[in-house]
């Protein structure tokens, strides 16, 4: 529920006018728009939360032609769940998104197992490089799917 108060919070910030570049990417739900009924597009915030987001779930070899962009994550989630794993998970986080998102700069990446769920609570705090002013969380909840 915080992730989507973060997300009008990020909406609110986009197409203002101190904003030297707008970033802008696709709706990935592929929501249409009503008066061109084209793709829908995200911008600014929403659009860099939504590229660390993916970058954070692509596993190594699943983008064409781009082997080495991956964070490798999903191969932690079968290891046993304890601190030292957090840590890691964490750290292969920030790894991915300083060496592959350049919008970014990252302050935090946080990793809490959830014992009894079976699952990681990742918090990730970072500004846009465009709305320095702005703290932007986003929280990821990563967990092994039977």
């Amino acid at each position: 529920m915080a992730t989507s108060t973060a997300h009008r919070d990020a909406q609110g910030q986009n197409d203002i006018d101190r904003n030297v570049r707008q970033y802008k990417d696709l709706d990935l739900f592929f929501a249409k728009t009503q008066a061109s009924k084209d793709v829908r597009k995200v911008t600014d915030i929403a659009a860099v939360k939504r590229s660390v987001r993916n970058l954070v779930l692509l596993n190594h070899y699943e983008k064409p032609f781009h082997p080495e962009i991956g964070s490798g994550i999903r191969d932690m989630l079968f290891e046993n769940m304890t601190n030292m794993t957090a840590f890691i998970l964490a750290k292969k986080i920030e790894d991915v998104i300083e060496n592959f998102e350049p919008r970014v700069k990252l302050i935090s990446v946080r990793a809490d197992p959830n014992l009894d769920r079976n699952e990681y609570e990742v918090t990730i705090e970072f500004f846009v490089v465009n709305a320095p002013t702005e703290l932007v969380d986003l929280t990821v909840f990563l967990e092994v799917l039977r």
